[in-house]
């Protein structure tokens, strides 16, 4: 830092012996010398200022001052018709050529945060809102999850229905297979309800690609082509989709995020429906299809008990939870759980889901 007060010492004394060769201030020399000093002082302060201001706002007071003067001689040489020798001529001269550049200069340095890339990037963008396309596949439709999924406000966007996919649920529709069939007409009927739904727009697609034989490579291509992400439940179709680069918004994930979360060493109240893969299990299930698989329970089927969970086990189909039935003692009004004060939920029998199924085929 020695280097730089030397220079802005000497620059100081340059100034004034400046001042004191040509006297601009006064005829006295000791006036001339402390205004040349003065002004270096000065000239040194507005130079500390400068060290602390951004690039982008001195550029733009550069640029701005430089256009100010640039206006500012423009309006003076259409003034050459005014007599220059009149005072107030002269004034609007010297006040057109001072507040100009300065405007200039203040507005460029205020408005310097234009000059940065992104900025200027931004000025030449497509100011129009963007459309946010979302792409069903066919399982999700006959799924009809989606439509509770639409009516909730959840799914943003535009809907899109791609023609192939209306032709696969068609031909699944028409199929010889009364389980086919009824699944086909499950997913037209899906789509007019949601078509009727206020506040979701839902448009077909006519883009094809002759090319692509599979329909799940047509949906990826299709994504690829309106910057969209694709609505399924399909787990290969999100494993292909995500290795290629195409978002997906997978209902099963969300319906998996959505379940309560039970912990290890909690009470929960279970219909038993069926007995378990290994010895001496039941399996009961919740209302939203988890499967729960119950030590010593076999004995409790079609019976509610109350039951301690001991483990959850979270798959790609979907959550399991495992727990064990705790015997009552002889003699005593209830079970263990019950015995203990711990609050349980009442959960009624229901069906096996069609995720819990799965979990159950996994194990």
């Amino acid at each position: 830092m020695a280097w730089v007060i030397l220079v802005r010492t000497l620059f100081v004394l340059a100034v004034t012996y400046a001042a004191f060769l040509t006297r601009p201030f006064h005829t006295l020399l000791i006036i001339n010398l402390l205004a040349g000093a003065a002004l270096g002082v000065i000239m040194l302060l507005i130079e500390s200022r400068l060290r602390s201001a951004e690039v982008t706002d001195l550029l733009g007071a550069l640029i701005g001052s430089a256009i100010g003067l640039g206006l500012a001689k423009t309006i003076g040489a259409a003034l050459f018709w005014a007599d220059t020798t009149d005072p107030r001529v002269m004034f609007l001269h010297s006040f057109i050529l001072l507040v100009f550049p300065y405007v200039g200069l203040v507005m460029g340095a205020r408005k310097g945060e234009w000059l940065q890339p992104a900025r200027l990037a931004a000025l030449f963008r497509d100011t129009a809102p963007q459309q946010h396309y979302r792409i069903l596949d066919t399982s999700v439709i006959i799924d009809g999850r989606i439509a509770d999924v639409c009516e909730t406000g959840f799914l943003d966007g535009t809907l899109v229905i791609p023609q192939f996919v209306l032709k696969e649920l068609q031909l699944v529709a028409d199929s010889a297979d009364s389980m086919k069939r009824n699944r086909g007409r499950r997913g037209l009927d899906i789509l007019q309800k949601i078509q009727k739904m206020g506040g979701v727009t839902v448009t077909v697609s006519d883009i094809d690609f002759p090319d692509v034989r599979e329909v799940d490579l047509k949906l990826i291509e299709l994504a690829r082509t309106l910057h969209g992400k694709i609505v399924t439940n399909d787990f290969n179709l999100n494993k292909v989709a995500q290795l290629r680069g195409v978002e997906v918004l997978n209902i099963n994930e969300l319906a998996n995020a959505l379940k309560p979360v039970v912990l290890p060493g909690e009470f929960m109240k279970v219909f038993i429906l069926k007995e378990g893969k290994e010895y001496n299990q039941g399996v009961a299930y919740l209302d939203d299809g988890t499967m729960v698989v119950v030590d010593n329970a076999r004995r409790m089927i079609s019976k509610n008990i109350d039951v301690v969970v001991t483990s959850v086990l979270q798959t790609t189909a979907g959550k399991m939870i495992f727990g064990r039935y705790i015997e009552a003692a002889p003699g005593s009004s209830g079970s263990s759980a019950t015995q203990s004060g711990t609050a349980v939920t009442t959960a009624p029998p229901v069906a096996a889901a069609p995720v819990a199924a799965r979990a159950h085929n996994l194990k």
